[in-house]
């Protein structure tokens, strides 16, 4: 679930904006960080991905951070971003993927075959030149999707 706390050092709210406050500060005083977690039986906290990009396929939820692991374990991969797509009653599992040349996406689909269940499986998998990258060198993956073209990519 989405991570909260609240203590003596959480900020009060945003100034002079009660609505953007509204948004993160929950009635008793517990701020939403946006970050998706989970608790082990032994108390260790994990965080797994963010609110925001949690894809939810056929009813199941798919972090993109544990596909993105799973594409960067395959033979030829330099970079992976994974992120959802709205489709008619569901969301589609796209992922965007640099390579050194030596892979194409039927094999990358093929290995991530016996690494991801059904359900996490990329429903296309789009070979890019290069990442569109934030000026701190972060994965826009907005742009991305805005970019995707079924034609693009090899369907899995």
């Amino acid at each position: 679930g989405e991570l909260l706390f609240r203590g003596p050092g959480v900020m009060l709210g945003y100034y002079h904006n009660p609505q953007a406050t509204a948004e993160v500060l929950t009635a008793d005083g517990w701020l939403r960080t946006g970050d998706l977690a989970r608790i082990e039986a032994d108390g260790a906290l994990h965080l797994v991905g963010r609110c925001k990009e949690l894809i939810i396929r056929s009813g199941f939820n798919v972090y993109p951070p544990e596909v993105e692991a799973a594409l960067m374990t395959c033979p030829g991969v330099v970079q992976a971003a994974v992120a959802g797509r709205a489709v008619p009653g569901n969301e589609e599992v796209l992922a965007f993927v640099t390579t050194d040349g030596s892979t194409d996406a039927t094999a990358i689909a093929a290995h991530l075959r016996g690494r991801l269940a059904p359900y996490k499986q990329p429903q296309h998998i789009v070979i890019v030149s290069a990442m569109p990258l934030t000026s701190a060198g972060k994965i826009r993956k907005p742009a991305l999707v805005a970019g995707f073209a079924p034609s693009d990519a090899k369907p899995t």
